[in-house]
């Protein structure tokens, strides 16, 4: 009995690239992979633009392909996450709409995967990114990988093939909105990463600005790692400690030395300044958590689904 591949793409107003990437799927899937059967399955996250409509012809002409189109906006990790629980194949194949992944590296992944391994992940060697964020990138895993209980695959956005197990797996988490990179490196059997060129997305602007980047990031953060709250900790230990013996020398001088501090100004302006710039940083440390704990545990659907097509 031939195995089953199923092909997940999360969509998001990719009107430019959906007819190319369902052309570049059905080439390797019925060229490279005659062996296997499959599907194919565009999940649209409530996009503005003309992507449901060519979705929708695409379902019309080859009934091998389905879509799901949810019923609002619900966000890059929810989309992309809910996207497993409509793979019924024996792995998935999980490629995004904007085409900066190539989906002629799915052979390289499902001959990894025969050989045995559950989570076969891509990783750029290579972007169209500017040098600022490139750099802002690896700090970002530089602090994961240092910070973190669990290491994450560097420059890894999700792209690859799942095996069956991995993805019942992950289906129990119950969680709003899951992190892919923490569930993958926390989860992550016989993982396995291939190397592979990302190319500038069909899209155009990119929906991922400064701020997203920077929410993503952040969720990653503490998602992946306590240490931060921990390092607030005994930071603010360490600094009433200094604090009180600053307090000791100055009180100690000021009782020899009557004169040497006639004022106090400068003592008092440093402290109460340097104090609360720590405190300010770590009250939005914190609020970072409490932000990701409301989130994690808001007992609400993660997707509304507003229509099913070829189900």
């Amino acid at each position: 009995m031939k195995k089953k591949i199923s092909v997940i793409v999360p969509c998001y107003n990719e009107e430019n690239s959906i007819d190319e990437l369902y052309g570049r799927l059905i080439n390797v899937l019925e060229n490279d992979l005659r062996e296997y059967n499959f599907e194919i399955v565009f999940v649209d996250d409530y996009s503005k633009d003309g992507t449901r409509m060519k979705i929708r012809q695409i379902c019309k002409n080859d009934s091998r392909i389905k879509a799901v189109f949810n019923a609002k906006n619900f966000g890059f990790h929810r989309n992309v996450f809910e996207c497993f629980k409509y793979a019924s194949g024996d792995c998935a194949f999980l490629v995004f709409g904007d085409l900066q992944d190539p989906p002629e590296m799915l052979p390289d992944f499902i001959k990894k995967w025969e050989e045995g391994c559950k989570c076969v992940v891509g990783q750029r060697k290579k972007t169209e990114e500017g040098f600022v964020i490139r750099q802002c990138r690896k700090l970002y895993y530089f602090l994961i990988n240092q910070l973190g209980e669990k290491k994450q695959v560097q420059f890894m956005n999700g792209f690859g093939v799942y095996d069956r197990c991995f993805i019942d797996v992950i289906m129990q988490i119950d969680e709003v909105a899951p992190y892919l990179k923490a569930v993958i490196s926390e989860y992550g059997m016989d993982l396995a990463v291939v190397q592979y060129e990302q190319s500038i997305g069909k899209r155009g602007k990119s929906n991922f600005n400064f701020w997203r980047n920077y929410d993503f990031a952040m969720y990653g953060l503490t998602t992946s790692t306590k240490l931060l709250m921990r390092v607030s900790t005994f930071l603010g230990i360490f600094v009433a400690f200094i604090c009180m013996l600053f307090a000791i020398f100055v009180f100690v001088r000021k009782i020899v030395l009557w004169d040497a501090y006639p004022l106090g100004t400068a003592s008092l302006t440093i402290g109460v300044f340097f104090l609360g710039s720590v405190q300010l940083f770590f009250i939005g440390v914190l609020g970072e958590y409490i932000l990701n704990i409301n989130e994690r545990i808001a007992k609400k659907p993660r997707i509304v689904v507003g229509e099913k097509i070829n189900f």
